[in-house]
């Protein structure tokens, strides 16, 4: 599993030699807090294998690989397409876009694609209602019933 933001940068001071307490403040938690911090984020499994997968008993650590860089925006592909859905298509189906930006690109374009079950107005489902009665022996509709004065 990928650290993202603190959880990366205490894994970062950890593997630098310092201590929980340090590694927690210098991730950016709360002075009167990193104590505890430190010590929860020691126990984490994802930062105890990373941690662990870079630093070899006995010997110096290695430097962590770079910090994985956020995925920039190609506003060229952007205005390619003019509509929206076209463009969260291609986004949600590009292989080379990262995992998440994939995700996020599907759950935009779920209510595009599917339309929930109660999404139907009341006269709307009244006709749909009205199909599934209507048959060769179906009753007619009873007249509208007038105020008279």
């Amino acid at each position: 599993m990928e650290l993202t933001g603190k959880r990366r940068a205490f894994a970062d001071a950890r593997l630098a030699g310092k201590s929980n307490k340090d590694a927690a403040i210098a991730a950016g938690y709360s002075a009167k807090t990193a104590g505890p911090a430190g010590s929860r984020l020691a126990k984490d499994p994802a930062i105890a294998a990373f941690i662990a997968k870079y630093q070899k008993p006995g010997e110096k650590a290695p430097p962590p690989p770079p910090a994985p860089t956020a995925p920039s925006f190609d506003v060229q592909a952007a205005i390619m397409h003019s509509d929206p859905k076209n463009f969260l298509l291609v986004a949600m189906n590009d292989p080379a876009a990262p995992a998440k930006l994939r995700v996020e690109a599907a759950k935009a374009l779920m209510p595009f694609m599917h339309k929930k079950p109660g999404e139907t107005g009341k006269k709307e489902q009244r006709d749909v209602d009205a199909k599934k009665v209507a048959g060769r022996f179906a009753s007619a509709a009873p007249p509208q019933l007038k105020a008279v004065k």
